[in-house]
């Protein structure tokens, strides 16, 4: 038999439980509103794809896909992934979906969890939170922009302030391949190991964003693609800086950084909390202009970003902040008997259909029980109802912040309740 008291959640899976969980759904539907008040719409993606579309789309090279990734074959022997990440997803079904033949760009809103198989640690979870948006079909450097001041506007409207955010330019196809032979020609002048010697033959980029400290010693002098880029794509990241200065983001350009996936061009960001440690970032993005074409579809461009919600609640907590209502309930209903409970249940159902919060003490509790589980709830107000009062048609109205206690009528709940609701 089973010993089922053994049984706990896979490890780097975290729980989010009461009432801490408010504070993760604070910060994940924070982070997606400022989305949704610019247009993109919501999109609900599959937790798992074609193996295939992740190594195409993410890049072979990648760790997420070399080493990252949770992959299982189905009965029939078809392979499938976990979905490590948002933008191939979004990818596919906009591809298989037609929403590219519409209006552009399409602009496209996502959050749910993501899984990468690493060692777990402090703000690193094998089951991973985030918050995406996608733009697909224009390449406009004020999309870039906007793009950037909505991660922006969602972190800042959390509360959150020890936050950078740092960008460069990846390039584009007409300066992208002669950089990349002159990296290479670097590269290969170093005492490389075979395994980072093959990834610099693959995408040579990747070496760059190598965090072992010999390896960042060997590249300290290495070409960057800031200093040769094209000058259309000189143009667009000069146009996307100005906009952000227009917009009042700030930035700082880091001509060193490399995102962690091979689909990135031109426009590329990530933003950094120094409160974290070393899993410092809390979310990032950028362009992707030729994944639609690589993935089967038209040579349409796109830009996107991923915010992790499990970092930015550990940031929140690192200022000494916190986001979302605690509370469970508005109001905590004390019945005293069993007519009492009857006229309860019925009185907070109406008070729920009128959109206030309410919960009530089951299974024939005391009143100094009911009326600390309550507090415990964390409602501002407690309804005390008994049976003579149920009679006199009369409820003990009770503040819970300050222990005063009024009657109201039975006929007037709803509306007393509300003022008081309205009163701080």
């Amino acid at each position: 038999m089973t010993d089922t008291s053994s049984f706990k959640a896979p490890k780097g899976v975290p729980d989010y439980l009461p009432p801490t969980s408010a504070e993760f759904v604070a910060v994940r539907d924070g982070l997606i509103r400022a989305a949704r008040l610019a247009g993109y719409g919501h999109i609900e993606l599959p937790v798992f794809e074609e193996t295939a579309l992740f190594a195409r789309g993410v890049g072979e090279s990648t760790d997420v896909v070399s080493k990252e990734m949770w992959t299982f074959a189905d009965r029939k022997g078809q392979s499938y992934t976990l979905r490590p990440e948002g933008t191939a997803g979004v990818m596919r079904a906009v591809i298989e979906h037609n929403l590219d033949r519409g209006q552009l760009p399409v602009k496209l809103c996502y959050a749910g969890p993501f899984f990468r198989y690493e060692r777990p640690q402090a703000g690193r979870y094998r089951q991973l939170q985030q918050v995406g948006v996608e733009a697909i079909g224009v390449d406009d450097p004020a999309l870039d922009a906007e793009v950037i001041a909505i991660a922006d506007a969602g972190f800042r409207a959390l509360g959150l302030t020890g936050f950078r955010l740092e960008i460069t330019s990846l390039g584009d196809e007409t300066c992208r391949p002669q950089y990349r032979e002159l990296l290479q020609e670097f590269l290969f002048r170093l005492p490389l190991d075979e395994e980072t010697r093959r990834r610099a033959e693959i995408n040579p980029l990747r070496v760059l964003d190598d965090k072992r400290p010999q390896v960042r010693e060997l590249v300290a002098d290495a070409p960057l693609m800031i200093d040769h880029l094209s000058e259309s794509a000189k143009a667009h990241f000069d146009q996307v800086l100005g906009l952000l200065d227009a917009l009042g983001v700030p930035y700082v350009v880091n001509p060193r950084m490399v995102r962690g996936l091979d689909y990135y061009t031109k426009t590329t960001f990530e933003f950094v909390h120094d409160g974290l440690g070393a899993q410092s970032g809390i979310g990032g993005g950028g362009r992707y202009d030729g994944l639609m074409a690589q993935l089967g579809g038209q040579p349409l461009s796109g830009i996107g970003f991923g915010l992790g919600v499990d970092r930015t609640v550990l940031a929140l907590r690192a200022e000494g902040k916190s986001a979302g209502d605690a509370a469970s309930c508005d109001v905590y209903g004390v019945p005293l008997g069993d007519i009492a409970k009857q006229h309860l249940v019925v009185l907070s159902a109406r008070l729920r259909a009128a959109g206030i919060r309410t919960d009530l003490a089951y299974g024939g509790r005391s009143m100094k029980s009911a009326i600390k589980a309550a507090d415990k709830s964390g409602a501002r107000l407690a309804l005390v109802l008994g049976d003579r009062e149920v009679a006199d048609g009369e409820i003990g109205l009770k503040d819970l912040r300050t222990g005063e206690q009024r009657q109201v009528a039975l006929d007037d709940v709803v509306a007393e309740v509300t003022a008081a609701l309205a009163t701080e």
